[in-house]
């Protein structure tokens, strides 16, 4: 099988792999739920996040500008295919462009129905990346693959989302699988929530994916309100510093 080779440009998703590929370190995925506690407390959390290293998409896109300003990090949006298709797919590409985000994965969005959306963001020079699991067939992956850009997402086991104690033993056969198919850098997902997990998936992939723990940490440590508690958004960072370096302990 043919690596391929799906590089658009040098996006800041690609430029980010890259400085760690030079530093000869792994990545971690941050995965916030914009609106999570609100919308006014989305700007902070970015900004812990990469400082640690009730939305629509129409204002999340209209705030997005600013959350950009607090995070060198890339900004992808994770979202489902419906509210990209009612907003319109050449106007979403173009108002994700002009956001200032780097790239999207529409987590429902099958590869069969993708033409239409991979061209309109490829117009605005965005990533599109794609979903891969244990169950995905050389075919499919090799289709997933030829779609993707930035990187390629691969959940770690079937099922629903959630923290997970330990990683599945079908997630090294995937990764194999997929560097048969695509030179991109490969991010796993689904369940990671502690260090060792990061650190696990980051010997076999090029970064880890972590959300529902983060959803949690975020739901711990923020008011309802949107407001942070009084230690503000210390330990949303303190948090990814942890995952992402195993240094000092989980904040409580």
């Amino acid at each position: 099988m043919g690596v391929v080779n799906t590089s658009i440009s040098t996006s800041r998703i690609e430029a980010r792999f890259r400085e760690l590929e030079e530093r000869r370190a792994k990545g971690l995925v941050a995965y916030l739920t914009a609106g999570d506690p609100t919308l006014e407390a989305t700007g902070g959390l970015v900004a812990a996040v990469d400082r640690g290293a009730g939305a629509t998409l129409r204002k999340i896109l209209e705030r997005l500008p600013g959350w950009r300003e607090a995070a060198r990090a890339p900004v992808i949006l994770f979202t489902y295919y419906n509210p990209v298709l009612q907003y319109g797919l050449e106007n979403f590409a173009r108002a994700a462009a002009e956001a200032g985000a780097d790239g999207a994965l529409v987590v429902d969005l099958t590869p069969e129905e993708a033409e239409a959306y991979v061209s309109a963001m490829r117009a605005r020079k965005l990533d599109t990346a794609f979903l891969a699991s244990p169950t995905s067939t050389d075919e499919r992956l090799e289709r997933v693959a030829k779609l993707s850009s930035g990187f390629l997402y691969l959940i770690s086991r079937t099922g629903v989302t959630g923290e997970r104690s330990e990683i599945s033993s079908t997630l090294r056969p995937l990764v194999e699988r997929s560097r048969r198919f695509t030179s991109l850098p490969l991010a796993v997902g689904f369940g990671l929530s502690t260090p060792a997990q990061v650190r696990e998936v980051q010997i076999l992939a090029d970064a880890a994916v972590v959300g529902s723990a983060l959803v949690r940490a975020i739901e711990e440590h923020c008011h309802a309100d949107g407001g942070a508690r009084a230690q503000g958004f210390g330990p949303i960072e303190q948090f990814v510093r942890w995952l992402k370096h195993g240094t000092g302990t989980e904040p409580q």
